[in-house]
């Protein structure tokens, strides 16, 4: 893994100190809601122990043939649970427990159901290492961790002792990485967010797409598409997968109150990277005024969907309508907990005002990222 994986981001469209609400009118944007721990604590100790559980259980032979085999068809990433499937033994008792306790325990932590089916899977931490596993070098095993900025990296042995690894040099011993599986996670998150921002008031209840068109005409409806993106970063931890990252776009609605629609964008996992999504980002339909604030996040583990919907919701509902377009970034960001500016920031980058008629590059307020739009006619059938 030569490439770091991106920080969660948000895509905001003002970013001002003060959120106008007329014609010589500003206040300040709405203080931070207070929101549960976030999960990065609990979802790493997690993992942290799943590491520590497979790392033993591969004294086990079959466990270890098992692995090699798994990692081998699916480098992304086998599924955690199904790995003692069959197996009899103490070792593997003791990973099935292990890790179904695990997804558990993940999906509360994220403020999703239990019933999600495994969500933490192993994966080898670079190709290089596979013919030195197959020659039968014995493996270590570390978590992903959502630290970009680590030093180090813990990992574990058959014996269960730590190992300290260097973050920004590729071990010669092969390594096993215990992560999360995002891509599952982030689908699921985003059906809650939208559920949950609907049913506070500041959303609809599709889960991840532009809604139906309201006061277009039968026709179609116009939307803003992405038809190329690429944020950067500079850190490339070799413990790092791929990003899942995630917009909330925020307005008006055409009843007057704030709404947020929540979109999903899989495919922006690596920094450095140009992607050409021809992604609908905005339904305009479904505004108000010709204006729209969004936020782009990424989760790469500890993002509480339940706790992101409870907060950002709280904050918008203090804001009316007051007949002219009004930005909601500042208060969008203020209602993010304060645990996500340190450490392992969500907010990566901003783009400011953008309308339905915007086109072009829009080159991103921190220099960190740049996107292409243009408008976008969706014709019925």
């Amino acid at each position: 893994m030569s490439q770091s994986r991106l920080r969660r981001a948000v895509v905001a469209l003002t970013a001002l100190p003060l959120l106008a609400l007329g014609a010589g009118q500003a206040v300040a944007a709405p203080a931070p809601t207070p929101a549960p721990a976030p999960a990065a604590s609990k979802v790493t100790a997690i993992e942290d122990e799943a590491a520590r559980t497979l790392a033993a259980s591969l004294a086990d032979p079959a466990l270890r043939a098992r692995l090699r085999t798994a990692t081998a068809e699916t480098p992304a990433g086998a599924e955690l649970a199904p790995l003692a499937e069959g197996l009899t033994g103490t070792a593997a008792r003791t990973l099935a427990a292990t890790a179904a306790r695990a997804d558990r325990s993940v999906a509360a932590a994220k403020g999703l159901g239990a019933d999600l089916g495994p969500l933490l899977r192993v994966q080898l931490a670079d190709p290089s290492m596979r013919a030195a596993l197959d020659a039968g070098a014995a493996p270590l095993v570390a978590t992903a961790g959502t630290d970009e900025h680590a030093r180090t990296v813990r990992a574990y042995d058959t014996a269960g002792r730590a190992h300290t690894l260097d973050a920004r040099t590729l071990p010669t011993r092969p390594v096993y990485l215990v992560d999360l599986d995002t891509a599952k996670a982030l689908t699921a998150g985003i059906d809650l967010l939208q559920r949950e921002l609907a049913a506070r008031g500041v959303g609809s209840a599709a889960p991840s797409a532009p809604s139906a068109p309201t006061t277009q005409a039968a026709a179609g409806w116009w939307g803003t598409k992405i038809t190329s993106v690429e944020v950067n970063d500079d850190e490339e931890p070799w413990f790092k997968g791929a990003a899942e990252m995630f917009s909330l776009v925020s307005g008006f609605g055409l009843d007057g109150k704030v709404r947020v629609d929540s979109v999903a964008m899989p495919y922006l996992q690596y920094d450095g990277t140009v992607y050409y999504p021809n992604q609908i980002l905005v339904n305009w339909s479904n505004y108000k005024y010709n204006l729209a604030d969004v936020v782009l996040m990424e989760d790469d583990g500890d993002t509480n969907y339940l706790a992101l919907a409870q907060a950002v919701a709280a904050v918008l509902l203090t804001i009316a309508d007051q007949g002219a377009y009004i930005p909601l970034v500042n208060a969008v960001l203020a209602a993010l907990p304060s645990s996500w500016w340190t450490d392992d920031p969500d907010y990566v980058e901003s783009w400011y005002t953008l309308a339905r008629t915007s086109t072009g590059r829009l080159n991103g307020a921190r220099g960190n990222g740049w996107m292409t739009v243009e408008p976008y006619w969706v014709s019925q059938l």
